[in-house]
């Protein structure tokens, strides 16, 4: 009984395929809607999450003020010897880099550009996850004395040299000149949109003493061990740097620490509410395709009445003409859905290169799509069918 049930429906659905198609299409689109919306936006999460560790793995930020951003509020500066007291006295630390920042035009080769100038020691490669591509580190004595030589991001040496080797070339900062002794691998873009690989790095008394002409350490990268406790660390570290700022118990903070961790979180959190709400917004179009079904399948309901008054007349059961009908419905709903995963998955996957975010296929989105998408046809194709099996059949066959 299924199978003839089932091949009566299809064999309605194909004698009018223009009008099967126009019905389906509001199923359509609307599955492909919100699959589409939901795998860009856990591409997002995955994107931001993945820019976030870029920062640096288990890393605390800390920074003078009571808030991040520019400007520490008067705050009194970090020098480097509050890194070397925070990895000697601190347990469950892996690195920690006192950096300092600038920006300047750096020259070489008749080319110049602007990036970020940096000063730190080889803590600060570990701290956020950097590779020298090629060349070397800093050595000991070139941390020490404040040599003049640098590592460069790809960035730079796209810029400056070209195609050409930059390990050994000698790049103008400011008024001095430095040996560029590696280059460093590519991260590309950061979490906040900036590129991760136009950065000149130096040793830190190279950028104090021949850059900035100041000691001020404007930042702290402490990179915290696998499987350490974030809290314990935080703690420790605050009570360190409020004895060594020689603050009083009744004092505020006049520092922050940002845990990476924590902000990848936030964010991760914020993308996925989006993603959530985009996607009950493209389902509402499901349910204007389900009308769209319920009204086509009154419409052949009604032009059908004399076949269904004749089928009722010769001995078939009400339960049978209701599941002809059901099933013509769910059918019609089901290949709507089938149709919105296809599209979805291709309109997903351009997308996806559009925007830079990864393509994360979700098999239980898919899924749980197309499983509502054929409750959708249960659910408005009854009332139609319905109406059909309670017709009386003198009635159905006297229709004209």
């Amino acid at each position: 009984m299924w199978l003839s049930t089932l091949l009566l429906a299809l064999r309605s659905i194909r004698r009018n395929l223009m009008r099967s198609f126009l019905t389906i299409l509001g199923i359509v689109i609307g599955v492909s809607a919100v699959i589409t919306m939901v795998t860009l936006g856990n591409g997002a999460t995955l994107a931001v999450q993945n820019q976030i560790s870029g920062l640096g793995t288990n890393l605390l930020q800390v920074r003078p003020g009571q808030r991040m951003g520019p400007g520490s509020g008067g705050a009194a500066a970090f020098k480097d010897v509050d890194a070397d007291a925070i990895a000697q006295q601190i347990g469950g630390i892996v690195a920690v880099a006192p950096e300092g920042r600038t920006g300047a035009t750096v020259v070489a080769g008749g080319r110049n550009w602007t990036t970020s100038i940096i000063g730190s020691t080889n803590a600060w490669l570990q701290t956020g996850n950097w590779t020298v591509q090629s060349g070397r580190e800093f050595s000991n004595d070139e941390l020490r004395a404040g040599a003049a030589v640098c590592l460069i991001g790809s960035t730079v040496q796209r810029e400056l040299f070209g195609g050409k080797d930059a390990v050994g070339q000698q790049l103008r900062v400011k008024a001095f000149s430095c040996e560029v002794v590696g280059v460093l691998g590519s991260k590309g873009q950061g979490a906040f949109g900036n590129d991760q690989d136009d950065v000149v790095l130096v040793p830190l008394k190279t950028l104090q003493r021949r850059v900035t002409g100041s000691t001020r350490v404007q930042t702290l990268l402490v990179s915290m061990q696998d499987g350490s406790d974030p809290e314990r660390v935080k703690a420790s570290l605050t009570q360190l740097l409020r004895e060594r700022r020689k603050l009083a118990e009744t004092d505020e903070d006049n520092f922050n620490v940002l845990d990476t961790k924590q902000l990848a979180d936030t964010l991760s959190g914020t993308t996925k509410v989006m993603t959530t709400l985009l996607g009950a917004v493209a389902a509402v179009s499901l349910l204007v395709g389900g009308i769209g079904i319920m009204n086509i399948m009154l419409v052949s309901v009604t032009e059908r009445t004399r076949e269904i008054g004749l089928r009722l007349a010769i001995g078939a059961l009400e339960r049978e003409v209701l599941l002809q009908f059901l099933i013509e419905a769910v059918v019609l709903a089901a290949l709507g859905g089938l149709l919105g995963i296809v599209l979805a998955t291709g309109a997903s996957m351009l997308l996806a290169n559009v925007m830079s975010v990864p393509y994360v296929f979700n098999v239980s989105v898919n899924v749980m799509s197309f499983v509502f998408s054929a409750g959708i046809g249960v659910l408005f194709g009854y009332f139609p069918a319905r109406r059909a099996a309670r017709m009386d059949p003198i009635e159905a066959l006297r229709h004209e």
